[in-house]
């Protein structure tokens, strides 16, 4: 396998360049133990929102604009194939998605054969404002959050429900997240348009991973995920094909590991439980 694109010294975290199609062929059957990713959103439909104040064009890049509804399908089904495939059973996979997207990707999680376990609403405090003024604002993204059974269908997943009630004032967490969107301090190597707050990757995998999990993300962006799997003790596996995009994660993963092994890397934002309830469909009780 030819050299990543940045890695640690220590193996922990590396990040490929290039086409998420090709480099997951380098990727061995069932090697990782979740899946993180924000894919494109076909967003790219030349509207319009509002960015600090002004307006500014929804456009992101070719990577987000649609191709028609069969090529959308096609992709989403192809890489979402390769995720089942190198994903082990019992293993996590997060997607997140608008309205735009979220149907395709959810069909496909079931058509795979994912058992679906949540769809995460992120609510957003601080959303832009809506200005065509024709619809409510979006303030709400989905992060659907599913597993892959084994070969006898059962899903055994890691969810450390301590931790995330712990987190939660001792109540139960939700599915509903109230997050801001990433700050000026996450942005400081550089912008990405679909950039996501780093809490909230942190929550994900801190609720679905233990220590030492190997953690890949096919459409890494500015590197969030991999920031949040090395903060949070976990390794990392990113893929982008934009090299603008790999020089700004390269920074970040970068920044990460050198707080790490320094022993000043940020507290996460939910602090993890030392074991995990391995979650099962409960079973039926029998009636009297």
């Amino acid at each position: 396998m030819p050299p990543a694109h940045w890695a640690a010294e220590d193996g922990s975290a590396q990040l490929w360049l290039g086409d998420q199609a090709e480099i997951f062929k380098r990727l061995a059957d069932e090697s990782v133990d979740c899946i993180w990713t924000d894919p494109p959103y076909f967003l790219s439909n030349d509207g319009s929102t509002c960015r600090s104040g002004r307006r500014d064009s929804v456009n992101k890049g070719a990577w987000d604009r649609s191709r028609g509804q069969v090529a959308d399908d096609a992709f989403t089904e192809a890489w979402l194939t390769e995720c089942r495939r190198v994903l082990k059973p019992h293993g996590s996979i997060w997607v997140s998605g608008t309205l735009h997207g979220y149907l395709l990707v959810g069909g496909w999680l079931q058509r795979l054969g994912f058992r679906l376990l949540n769809d995460i609403i992120w609510e957003k405090p601080n959303p832009p404002p809506n200005l065509g003024c024709r619809c409510f604002t979006h303030a709400t993204e989905i992060v659907f959050w599913a597993v892959k059974p084994d070969a006898r269908g059962q899903t055994r997943h890691v969810f450390h429900y301590a931790a995330m009630r712990t987190a939660n004032g001792g109540r139960q967490m939700k599915n509903v997240w109230r997050l801001l969107t990433a700050g000026a301090g996450e942005r400081r190597h550089g912008r990405h348009p679909t950039q996501k707050p780093l809490a909230l990757v942190e929550r994900a995998l801190l609720a679905s991973t233990d220590p030492g999990a190997l953690v890949l993300d096919p459409f890494v962006g500015s590197g969030t995920t991999g920031v949040a799997a090395i903060a949070t003790g976990r390794r990392f596996i990113g893929i982008e094909q934009d090299p603008g995009y790999a020089a700004i994660a390269g920074l970040r993963l970068a920044e990460a590991v050198g707080a790490r092994d320094a022993g000043t890397p940020e507290p996460p934002a939910v602090a993890a439980a030392p074991t995990a309830v391995r979650a099962t469909r409960p079973r039926k009780r029998k009636t009297p």
